[in-house]
């Protein structure tokens, strides 16, 4: 079996990227991103590589002075259950523990994952940083089923 590679996201890999996020934006399960937002934003973008092909992504969006929010979390179908979620997510804490960031946190609907890799679940309410940057987008903002999740790092 071929390992995975996490690695930064490179302007290369936009046209992936956006396919992966559209699929779930798609299912309604992730906020879309257009090409040209992904342009601008790849420097916070990690991508999981497996025989030469994105197979998963994740992004770290700055929220505040000690607070960073992992988001755009997806795998590609058939690539599932294969650890490269939590790959990916040990990619991205390395990322804000580098940048001196100590909280992270995530809105999800996999629960379980989240907390398998150290998250804990806390009341959205506790980040009005989010509310303002990305909820006032969503579609879902007035009736938001996402479950608030944070990791403290040490």
């Amino acid at each position: 079996m071929q390992t995975v590679i996490c690695r930064k996201a490179t302007e290369t890999d936009v046209d992936e990227l956006y396919e992966l996020i559209e699929g779930y934006a798609q299912k309604g399960i992730m906020l879309p991103r257009s090409r040209q937002a992904l342009s601008r934003l790849i420097d916070t973008f990690v991508v999981a590589e497996l025989d030469e092909q994105i197979v998963g992504c994740g992004s770290l969006f700055k929220l505040g002075s000690d607070l960073v929010e992992i988001r755009s979390l997806g795998i590609t179908e058939g690539h599932k259950g294969m650890g490269i979620g939590s790959k990916l997510i040990s990619k991205l804490l390395e990322e804000a523990k580098r940048q001196g960031l100590p909280k992270v946190m995530a809105l999800t609907y996999e629960v379980a994952f989240f907390i398998k890799n150290g998250f804990h679940v806390v009341e959205k309410e506790i980040f009005p940083e989010k509310v303002w940057t990305d909820c006032v987008h969503c579609p879902k903002q007035e009736r938001c089923d996402e479950i608030a999740v944070l990791k403290i790092l040490n």
